[in-house]
C-alpha cells in the first residue's frame, strides 16, 4: 500500500526503513526514504525482500492520491515519526513481531 513502511531485509540497505511510493506490479514496489534513496530515484525491490509494518504515513499516503509525488521532507519526517513512536518502545534484541 502507498505510504507504507517498510524493513528492507535483504540486500545492501538490509535493516533500513524505506516508504513505498510506488506499487510497480504484485512482485515489486519502488522504495524511497527522502536521504538515500530520494523520490527521483527510487529503489525498486521485490516483496519477498521486504518486512511490512503495521504504519502508513496519513501524509505521504494522502500526498501520493492526491498529487502522485511526495516530497522528500515529508518521507524523512515520516521515517523519524514511525522511528520514535514504534521502534524506540522495542527493546534491544527484539524483532517486530515479538520473537527472538
Amino acid at each position: 500500500m502507498l505510504g507504507q513502511v517498510v524493513r528492507i531485509l535483504q540486500g545492501r540497505e538490509a535493516g533500513l526503513y524505506m516508504i513505498i511510493v510506488h506499487v510497480v506490479d504484485h512482485h515489486s514496489v519502488l522504495l524511497a526514504d527522502g536521504e538515500r534513496r530520494k523520490t527521483n530515484r527510487p529503489k525498486r525491490k521485490n516483496l519477498h525482500h521486504l518486512e511490512k509494518m503495521d504504519y502508513i504515513s496519513p501524509e505521504v499516503h494522502n500526498s501520493l492520491l492526491e498529487t502522485g509525488r511526495v516530497t522528500n521532507g515529508k518521507l524523512r519526517f515520516a521515517i523519524s515519526k514511525f522511528k520514535s513512536e514504534i521502534v524506540t518502545d522495542l527493546k534491544k534484541g527484539d524483532l517486530h513481531d515479538g520473537k527472538r
